[in-house]
Formats: structure tokens, C-alpha cells, sequence
């Protein structure tokens, strides 16, 4: 078929060759599992869990929060020893819920059940992947559920499957090809059946032939007809889903808009396979394909249950003794693990660095606007431009430059000849122009509560004179009808009503009705058991108001001329 290119894009030494020598190996049961109820986009799940319960294999432990979030479940059997915040595995240090299980080396699962796809309707098949908790094992971790609809048209052009794999050191994704090939495919036609696609197009860079050759087989011996699976150049970002849709379709999508607003959709080799096993044998996501490399004596890939600590399973590496930090991802997106952290579903690459193999970069030079990191930008960014403007925070300019089509893959920083980490910069231009955002939103918020709570004072007012002039109409007609009722001509005459004076009369009459209906509804409180002291003022008080309402009274017959 014809392939297509993308702009930009590297080529960086891609040190893959020292982990692919050795098959898949698993990695043994730790000492201690936590697992964080936070492992994709969306909602936090709930914990269904508390400390002391006994758990099962593929037991799930964390529920949904909504249809934008994915379950979490029990790694293996055991107890339950902990459910608190622990270090999680990001940039930032922070915190996290994680239920933390110790387990019986049983490994016993819970009963399993599965789904036929030809004959479950598609919105259960999705609800079944969610309580699951497939997600994209890609690196985005974006619920599988939400991706498996086929869009506005009802069916896709294509599904991609990818195997690109671009970033260096990452092997996991090539093993997995190389291994597990066929369920790879049989996940990606149960996935076809799902989106109602016409061809699925499985993509493989050109450095991966032992994959290439696998998948190909594995199509053949399927007999998936609608299926091909397509060599593609090695070319960093090429794994990206916008330019794999690019290179394999000609396709581009939009920043804002949905691969599916094109008839595309694209999952990874990894999450295929994840959704066959759920569906199929009803196991949920509990572990995944780990590449261990860098700094290490024997790099390797490892099935890790999901909450293992990244320190046990970088041990079975044996790192060497300069290893000073643990990258998690590849060189180009990773970052520095902030300290003993878990596995999770993100997680697939940890490299142990040192300063022979990562050394400190030199010191940040003044940009020359050179254009590299233009010519470079597999987005067709300007990143000199937004350098500057998150620089100087000038957030509304780098919007303008299109800030968020920014991929943060790296490329600009890498081929920088002034050292400048770019990408650090957008992150933080991007980190603030969220956070501001969300200030504005609260702000926005409390001004609509204000206003309300204005306007329902305004009414309830209007509403009070409303009442009162209906009030004085009332005592108005009043006073009208006792004038006409008065004696003809030849009789005593009564004296002449004054209407004003009957109207407010009738108001103070009403106002002491009043009075008397809250009085009554009022009971003392704190009452009983009184000193003689607090007896004797409570009877001065009640003395000044019996005082005050003879008073009003008094008031009230003067009025009336009595």
C-alpha cells in the first residue's frame, strides 16, 4: 500500500537491541502489592474495599467513577492491609489513593465469565471493558469503552493497530508481537466487529522485523482477509496516533476533533490484546508487559502484576552501582520516578539511568531562533515562538500559536542547539493556563451564586410590598364600607370615620396578630433548672414585654380616637 509522511519527527539512537535477546519473562509475586485506584484519564474510582478484607485474583477493588473512568482490581489473592494515599508514579511527588494488599501466594482467581461479542449488544460489551478496566496501554491510559464506538457514521474506514513502538529503549510492545501475535489479532477482529470497520491496518516500524514477520503470519493463518499488516519507516514520533493515521491513511485529524469525525480509530498492540483476554476469558486488567533497561546487567521484559514496586522488579535486572535515578517511559517523554513507586498501567518502560548513560545536560543558552525545533515539530508548531510566550507568560499568545496541539514528544528539545528544554516550558505554560482556568470557573461560579442570591432578595422584598399594599387596600375598603353604612338622614349620627386612621388601624391590628402568632410558636429553651437570679431576670423580661404590648395597645385606641 502507499504510504504517506509527517513533517518533522527524529532520529535518536534507539538502544533497543539489549532488551529484545531474551523472551518474556514473569515477574515473581512481591513482597507487597499497591495498587493505585487513579490509573487512567477520568474519574477517581471508588474503593469497594476496607483494611483487613480478604481480596481474590481479578477481584475488582476500585469501581468506576462514571463512564469517563475505568475499574481497578486485586493483582492476586491476599489480605487487604491498607487503603491511604502513597507516593504515586509522576512528575509531581504527589500522593494517591492506593489500596495496598499482601498477598497469600494462593493466587486464587474469582470466578470468571465472559462475553460473545457477535451476540452481547455493543453498550454492554463496552460496560463489561470498563468494569474491567481496559484501558490504553500506549502510554495514555484513555478507558478502551470510550473508544470503541464507531462515531457519528456509525462504521470506520479503518482500524489501526499500533505497533509502532518509535520512542528508544521500549521494547515491550515488540516482544508482545513477537510472542503473542495471534491473540493480538483475534483481539483487533473482535474489535473490528465492535466499530464496524472495513480494513484494520496494523502498523510496525521497520526496526522490529521479528514482529513484522509474526503479526504477518498470524494474519495468514487467521485468515483475516480485511486485514493488513504494513511496514512502516522509523522515524520518532511515528508511534504517535496522529502521525501513524497520517503516515498509514494520509488522514490528518485536527486538534479539537475525533479520529472518528475520519472514519479512524487507533488503539495499541498491548490493548487488543487486553480486550480479547477480558472479553473472552473474563480477566480483567491486572498486569502488563514491562521493559527493564538502561543501567542494568541483563535488560529484559517482564509480565508484572499491576501495584508491584518498580524497586523489587528493577532488581531482577541487577542495576549496576552508579544507578542514580529510574525514568519511567523512554528518554524522550519519561520522567524521573520521585521515589519507590508502583507499577501501573502506564507504566511500560523503566530505565535505570546514570550519569555515564544520562548525563546532566549542559546549561541553558539564549534561543538564536535558529528554526530547528520548527523543522522538527512533527505538529507544524512554531516552538521558538511559544518558547518565548510561556516564557514571558504571555498565555493568551501562546494559545494563539496553538500551545495545546503540542504533543510534548521532545523532538524540539532534543535537536535545541542552545540546550533549552522546551518542553518544559509548555508544560508549565500548559499547567497554568489549566489553572487559571479552573480559578476562572470558580470565580464564574460564585458570581452566579451572588447574583441569584441577590435576586431572590429583590423578589422576596417586592413580594413583602406586594403583601402590604394588599394590606392597605384591604383596611382601605374596609374603612369605604363602614362610611356607606352609616345612618340615614334623621338618625343619631355616628361619628365621622377618618379611612386613614381605619387603615392603619387595620395595620396595627395586624401586626399584633402577628406578634402573638410567632410568640406562640416560640418555646424557651435552656429553661429548666434556673438559679433564683436567672428565674428573677426572666421575669423582668417577661414583665418589659408584657409592658411594651400594653403599650402598643394604648397606642393603638389613641389612634382610633377611644
Amino acid at each position: 500500500m502507499n504510504l504517506f509522511k509527517f513533517n518533522g519527527g527524529v532520529k535518536p539512537d534507539y538502544h533497543k537491541d539489549e532488551s529484545v535477546s531474551d523472551p518474556i519473562a514473569k515477574a515473581p509475586l512481591p513482597s507487597q502489592l499497591v495498587i493505585p485506584l487513579h490509573q487512567s484519564i477520568g474519574g477517581i474510582p471508588h474503593p469497594l474495599v476496607r483494611p483487613g478484607q480478604k481480596v481474590l485474583k481479578g477481584e475488582r477493588i476500585g469501581a468506576a467513577d462514571g463512564n469517563v473512568s475505568s475499574a481497578v482490581h486485586a493483582s492476586t489473592s491476599g489480605k487487604v492491609i491498607a487503603v491511604e494515599p502513597r507516593l504515586m508514579p509522576h512528575p509531581s511527588g504527589l500522593s494517591a489513593l492506593c489500596v495496598v494488599i499482601e498477598p497469600d501466594g494462593e493466587e486464587r482467581w474469582i470466578e470468571k465469565g465472559r462475553l460473545d461479542v457477535n451476540s452481547t449488544p455493543p453498550d454492554v460489551l463496552r460496560d463489561f471493558l470498563r468494569d474491567a478496566g481496559v484501558v490504553g496501554l500506549g502510554g495514555a491510559v484513555f478507558p478502551s469503552h470510550l473508544k470503541l464506538k464507531a462515531g457519528k457514521s456509525g462504521g470506520l474506514e479503518a482500524l489501526i493497530i499500533n505497533g509502532a513502538e518509535c520512542e528508544p529503549y521500549i521494547t515491550c510492545d515488540d516482544l508482545l508481537m513477537r510472542e503473542q501475535a495471534e491473540t493480538i489479532v483475534k483481539g483487533a477482529a473482535t474489535m473490528q466487529t465492535m466499530l464496524t470497520a472495513k480494513t484494520v491496518l496494523i502498523g510496525i516500524e521497520d526496526n522490529k522485523p521479528e514482529a513484522f514477520e509474526a503479526m504477518k503470519a498470524a494474519v495468514a493463518k487467521l485468515a483475516e482477509k480485511t486485514m493488513e499488516v504494513v511496514m512502516v519507516p522509523t522515524r520518532y514520533p511515528a508511534g504517535g496516533a496522529k502521525q501513524l493515521i497520517r503516515v498509514l491513511t494520509g488522514k490528518e485529524v485536527p486538534h479539537g476533533t475525533r479520529s472518528t469525525d475520519y472514519g479512524v480509530q487507533c488503539f495499541n498492540v498491548a490493548t487488543a490484546l487486553s480486550i480479547y483476554r477480558a472479553l473472552e476469558y473474563g480477566e480483567p486488567l491486572i498486569s502488563r508487559i514491562v521493559t527493564v533497561t538502561g543501567n542494568v546487567g541483563r535488560a529484559r521484559n517482564y509480565e508484572v502484576l499491576l501495584g508491584t514496586p518498580v524497586s523489587e522488579l528493577v532488581a531482577l535486572a541487577d542495576p549496576r552501582p552508579d544507578t542514580n535515578r529510574l525514568i519511567m517511559g523512554g528518554p524522550m517523554m519519561g520522567f524521573t520516578l520521585p521515589g519507590n513507586t508502583p507499577v501501573v498501567k502506564a507504566t511500560n518502560c523503566i530505565i535505570a539511568g546514570s550519569p555515564k548513560l544520562f548525563p546532566e545536560p549542559p546549561p541553558e543558552m539564549p534561543c538564536i531562533r535558529c528554526g530547528s525545533c520548527s523543522r522538527a515539530c512533527p505538529h507544524d508548531l512554531q516552538p521558538f515562538e511559544l518558547y518565548w510566550f510561556s516564557r514571558s507568560k504571555n498565555f493568551g499568545k501562546a494559545q494563539e500559536y496553538f500551545l495545546f496541539d503540542c504533543i510534548e514528544c521532545g523532538c524540539c528539545s532534543y535537536v535545541c542547539p542552545s540546550n533549552i528544554p522546551l518542553v518544559d516550558y509548555f508544560r508549565f505554560a500548559k499547567s497554568e493556563i489549566w489553572a487559571r482556568e479552573k480559578d476562572k470557573d470558580a470565580a464564574d461560579s460564585a458570581r452566579v451564586r451572588f447574583e441569584f442570591r441577590t435576586e431572590r432578595e429583590e423578589r422576596e422584598k417586592a413580594e413583602k410590598a406586594a403583601r402590604l399594599a394588599a394590606k392597605t387596600a384591604a383596611a382601605l375598603e374596609a374603612a369605604a364600607k363602614a362610611q356607606a353604612a352609616a345612618p340615614a338622614p334623621g338618625e343619631a349620627a355616628a361619628p365621622a370615620a377618618d379611612p386613614a386612621a381605619e387603615a392603619k388601624k387595620a395595620l396595627i391590628a395586624a401586626a399584633l396578630e402577628k406578634a402573638r402568632a410567632q410568640k406562640e410558636q416560640v418555646h424557651p429553651a435552656n429553661t429548666e433548672h434556673l438559679t433564683p437570679a436567672q428565674e428573677a431576670q426572666v421575669n423582668e423580661a417577661e414583665a418589659r414585654r408584657a409592658q411594651a404590648a400594653r403599650l402598643a395597645e394604648t397606642a393603638g385606641k389613641t389612634t382610633d380616637g377611644t
